[in-house]
C-alpha cells in the first residue's frame, strides 16, 4: 500500500508540475482564444455540467461539489431597497466585499483578456475586461497573459468592470482551476466580472438544482420580487442567464434556481423587480462563508 500511495504521489506531482505547467504555458494566450472555433471549448462545458445530473457521475465532478466551491454574485444595482433600519450605500455590496480580498490577499493578478469574450467574439462586453484572480495560485498564470499588480490598481480594474456594467462573482470556484489548468489547493480566488451572453458560467444552468445550491450562493439576506408592474415584456427574460425566468399568466415569474444577480432588476424598463435586504451583515457573511473554502493570504 505504501508503494502503491508512493507511486500516485509522484504521478500527481509530475501531472501538477510538469505536465499541467506546459499545457497553460502554451494554451493560456489570447491568440489561442480568438482562434476560430475556439467557442466550442466554452460550449463544451454545456455537456460537462449535463453530465452532473447522471447518476454515480454528478457525486463524483469536483467543479459541482460543495466543499469545493462557494461563490456569490455581488449585485451592483442602484435600486436595492433596504428592509428595517440598515443603511447600505449604492454599490457598497460588491465593493466592500472585493475591496476586502484585494487588500489582504498575497497576490493580485489581473488577466488581460476575457477567454469567454475573446473566444465568442462578444460585441456586448470589453473583451479587455478580464478576471481579477487573487491568492498564492495566481502566480501561476502565465506572465504572458496577466499582470501582477498592486492594491490601489486592482481595485481601480473592479470598479471600471462594474462602471461598464459587469456583475462580479466572487469565490471559490473550482472550475477555475480547470480553465487556468492550476492544481486545486484552495488558494485561488475568482473575481470573475462575466456578462450574461458569453460568460462559461451560463451553462450551469444545466446541472442539477442540489448543486447550483451548493455552488453558488445568493448573498445572505438578499431577496428578490417581481411587483404588479410586471407587463410581461420578457426583457429580464432574455438577460437571465440561467433561465431561471418564466413568463406566465402575464407577468414574469423568477424561479428557485435564481441565485440572485440582479441582472433582470438592472434591465427591466418597467422597473418591475425590486430588489431588498435586510441583513446589516451581508457583505461580511459573504466575506465569512468564502474566507471558510479559499486562503488567499
Amino acid at each position: 500500500m505504501a508503494i502503491r500511495k508512493t507511486v500516485k504521489n509522484k504521478a500527481v506531482r509530475l501531472y501538477e508540475d510538469r505536465l499541467l505547467a506546459t499545457m497553460r504555458n502554451t494554451l493560456f494566450r489570447r491568440q489561442v482564444a480568438s482562434i476560430p472555433g475556439s467557442q466550442h471549448f466554452i460550449k463544451f462545458y454545456k455537456y460537462v455540467a449535463k453530465m452532473d445530473n447522471v447518476k454515480h457521475v454528478g457525486k463524483r465532478m469536483p467543479q459541482f461539489k460543495a466543499e469545493k466551491n462557494s461563490a456569490s454574485w455581488l449585485p451592483i444595482n442602484k435600486t436595492i431597497e433596504i428592509n428595517h433600519e440598515y443603511e447600505v450605500q449604492q454599490l457598497a455590496l460588491p465593493l466592500e466585499v472585493l475591496d476586502h480580498f484585494i487588500e489582504k490577499t498575497s497576490h493580485r493578478v489581473i488577466v488581460n483578456y476575457c477567454g469567454c469574450r475573446v473566444a465568442t467574439d462578444c460585441g456586448h462586453y470589453s473583451h479587455d475586461i478580464g478576471c481579477l484572480m487573487m491568492g498564492e495560485s495566481a502566480a501561476l498564470i502565465p506572465e504572458v497573459s496577466r499582470r501582477e499588480v498592486g492594491i490601489e490598481e486592482a481595485k481601480a480594474h473592479a470598479r471600471k468592470a462594474i462602471e461598464h456594467g459587469l456583475i462580479p462573482l466572487v469565490g471559490k470556484i473550482r472550475l477555475d482551476n480547470d480553465i487556468f489548468m492550476i492544481p486545486d489547493r484552495g488558494k485561488l480566488l475568482t473575481v470573475c466580472f462575466c456578462c450574461e451572453c458569453c460568460c462559461i458560467m451560463k451553462f450551469t444552468k444545466y446541472a442539477s438544482a442540489e448543486s447550483m445550491d451548493g455552488v453558488f450562493h445568493p448573498v445572505e439576506g438578499l431577496s428578490i420580487e417581481v411587483t404588479d408592474d410586471c407587463v410581461a415584456c420578457g426583457a429580464c427574460q432574455e438577460r437571465c442567464y440561467i433561465d431561471a425566468i418564466e413568463m406566465d399568466a402575464g407577468r414574469a415569474v423568477i424561479a428557485p434556481r435564481c441565485r440572485i444577480c440582479g441582472r433582470c432588476v438592472t434591465h427591466c424598463p418597467e422597473r418591475a423587480i425590486k430588489l431588498s435586504i435586510d441583513n446589516a451583515r451581508a457583505a461580511r457573511d459573504v466575506i465569512d462563508r468564502i474566507e471558510a473554502y479559499v486562503d488567499v493570504t
